[in-house]
């Protein structure tokens, strides 16, 4: 699929039901275009679940990872965008941090975050998975779909051809 977030939001923005996350996010991976169902976690400081998340088929899904928006570590790393990217996740949105830059921005995985962090995050496992998020002024649901390219991240209920 083709696309361009802004001719999305000319065609859909007055028939659909679309948000427009606010412009808080970097791009990180080699990938600037991509789209696809939305999987989500809400964690703060840990990753266990996102590394579990990301070890099944991704079938073309985008994880969103509310990270409560934590400056204070990274939750995705190369390792994981290389996870990612072995199982067909064609993205990844994190409310926190990110590290390993260098080497994600090689990597063929949409990634976006807030920040960089060169801190690894605690392992405790308490996390959520597929629950109602909200950050950048979007509402990330599980299985609505993702729009992202460099002008910004588009989210729908339904899916946008």
């Amino acid at each position: 699929m083709t696309f361009t977030t802004a001719s999305l939001c000319d065609t859909y923005s007055k028939t659909h039901h679309i948000q427009i996350a606010e412009p808080l996010f970097i791009s990180y991976g080699a990938k600037s275009v991509y789209s696809g169902q939305i999987s989500t976690i809400k964690t703060f400081e840990d990753n266990v679940l996102i590394s579990n998340i990301l070890q099944e088929l991704g079938q073309q899904r985008i994880l969103v990872i509310d990270g409560g928006g934590s400056r204070r570590c990274a939750l995705i790393d190369a390792n994981i965008a290389q996870t990612a990217i072995a199982n067909g996740w064609e993205g990844i949105i994190v409310n926190g941090c990110i590290r390993d830059a260098a080497l994600i921005a090689k990597l063929p995985i949409g990634i976006r975050a807030i920040q960089t962090h060169p801190l690894k995050p605690h392992k405790q496992d308490h996390s959520d998975r597929d629950q109602l998020i909200s950050f950048a002024g979007v509402n990330f649901k599980k299985d609505s779909f993702l729009y992202a390219d460099m002008d910004g991240i588009i989210v729908s209920d339904t899916i946008l051809s």
